[in-house]
């Protein structure tokens, strides 16, 4: 039975698969990490703001804002700066350099002497951020065969998810000169890893015309040895044949972009469906409220202790993740999009109703609904708003302006990244919980009716088509 399952083309576990999947659970080792910087920062405001401060400052509502944001102004500058590179320098070498600028926001949360150092901290973070969402959907698209492509990608957000958890747990129980030391152990582990186990993509390598590298690189993700069939290995170079035929096809070639193909009918569709998914994926809070999920329980009339919540919400954002890993190339992307804006709008709204009607009667004994009602959210926000976009947007777009059109998309989503955690702070301050949440479920269900009327179905989509 066992041997059965695992000669399904679609299981991870597959010979073919085998090595694909080491690629990913070894480049997703730096998304833990980044996810260890977001969810560090939640329990940890907590502490800065209070009396009980590990540091010589404590910082305001001004400065959390800047703190929090700081990420997003980082993430839009890793991806320009990893948008610029990628077809310059490489995959691989990208992948290391991510990793420099995450190591570096440890030594300044540990040496901190002011706010100015977290937020430069924060703003280094989200470089690595920034240049995860560009580099690994487009590299996993390039080394992933269709039927696990889906699989793969949704993978980074399941390792960030599974970092966030691991932030919270240690902002709320290490010491905060204490955790630098432990996560710094994680980027570390990463380059070495890197520089041992993966190589630049075959579709890198055949754009860069080393077709002699290109094919062993192909033959590596694919793990086709030498020791295989004759026929297998007829198979695989008739393969990689077809894909270096398109891909030297001098029509489709990344250096002959013109103006004019970033104006076609598909690209501008893709462009309009990309620019919902970003709008969906930011305005419907769910980034933003991983990094401020503290504040947002001590304002929702919960007695439950907001680390705690937050850490069963951690937990929540990995089975969400995990189950998109499971259905992304079973049930298809539009359905799991629908499914998560539907749900994430209806439960925002009811979390804004109980916060509101808390404010007017004693609800002390049903202290658990914001937990659960939140805990609905990020779930169902996670198996399709969150883990999807990045499948999705690399899909999107026509193979020859596919990097620089998923790059400036991540670029607007990582704009509109700092803009929700600048002003969320704020909007809970000033408008308060429920309203704010209200807003957030508004956005959300118009582009639930978008999703649901244009988006179009892209599992099982050839990387070498349009």
């Amino acid at each position: 039975m066992f041997a059965q399952l695992f000669q399904r083309a679609n299981c991870l576990l597959n010979q073919r698969n085998r090595h694909q999947l080491l690629a990913t659970v070894l480049i997703n080792l730096i998304c833990i990490s980044h996810g260890m910087g977001i969810g560090w920062l939640s329990p940890t405001l907590r502490k800065l703001q209070s009396t009980d401060s590990p540091l010589q400052f404590s910082v305001d509502v001004n400065e959390v804002s800047w703190v929090g944001s700081a990420l997003g102004l980082g993430s839009v500058t890793g991806n320009i700066i990893c948008g610029l590179l990628i077809n310059r320098i490489g995959s691989r070498l990208c992948l290391l350099l991510i990793a420099v600028p995450h190591s570096c926001l440890w030594f300044l949360v540990y040496f901190a002497q002011s706010v100015k150092f977290l937020i430069v901290g924060r703003f280094l973070a989200g470089i690595t951020g920034g240049g995860i969402y560009i580099i690994h959907p487009i590299f996993l698209s390039e080394i992933s065969d269709a039927n696990i492509r889906g699989t793969l990608a949704s993978m980074v957000m399941l390792s960030v998810n599974f970092g966030i958890l691991l932030g919270y747990i240690i902002g709320t129980h290490l010491a905060y000169y204490t955790i630098p030391f432990v996560v710094l152990l994680c980027p570390l582990s990463y380059f070495a890893l890197i520089l041992l186990f993966i190589r630049d993509s075959p579709m890198q390598l055949i754009r860069e015309q080393r077709f002699a590298a290109a094919e062993k690189s192909f033959r590596y993700y694919k793990n086709i040895k030498d020791s295989d069939s004759l026929d297998k290995q007829a198979l695989a170079t008739l393969e990689f044949e077809n894909i270096k035929m398109k891909l030297t096809n001098e029509d489709d070639m990344p250096d002959n972009v013109r103006l004019r193909d970033f104006f076609t009918p598909v690209a501008i569709k893709g462009y309009a469906m990309a620019g919902v998914i970003v709008i969906a994926n930011q305005f419907s809070g769910l980034f933003t409220m991983v990094n401020y999920m503290s504040d947002i329980f001590a304002k929702s009339g919960s007695s439950m202790d907001p680390n705690t919540s937050s850490i069963i919400i951690g937990v929540v954002q990995i089975l969400g993740a995990y189950v998109s890993t499971l259905l992304c190339d079973v049930c298809g992307r539009k359905i799991l999009m629908q499914v998560s804006s539907a749900g994430v709008a209806m439960s925002l709204t009811a979390f804004g109703l109980f916060t509101h009607f808390t404010s007017i009667y004693d609800l002390s004994g049903w202290s658990w609904v914001p937990v659960a009602l939140m805990s609905l959210d990020i779930f169902l926000g996670n198996i399709g708003l969150i883990s999807c976009i990045f499948v999705l947007i690399v899909e999107l777009f026509p193979m020859k302006i596919r990097a620089r059109a998923t790059s400036m998309a991540i670029v607007v989503c990582s704009s509109l990244v700092f803009l929700m955690l600048n002003i969320f702070p704020l909007c809970m301050e000033h408008w308060g919980l429920p309203a704010t949440m209200w807003s957030c479920a508004c956005i959300t269900a118009v582009c639930f009716v978008c999703f649901s009327l244009f988006l179009k179905e892209t599992k099982g989509k050839s990387m070498v088509e349009d």
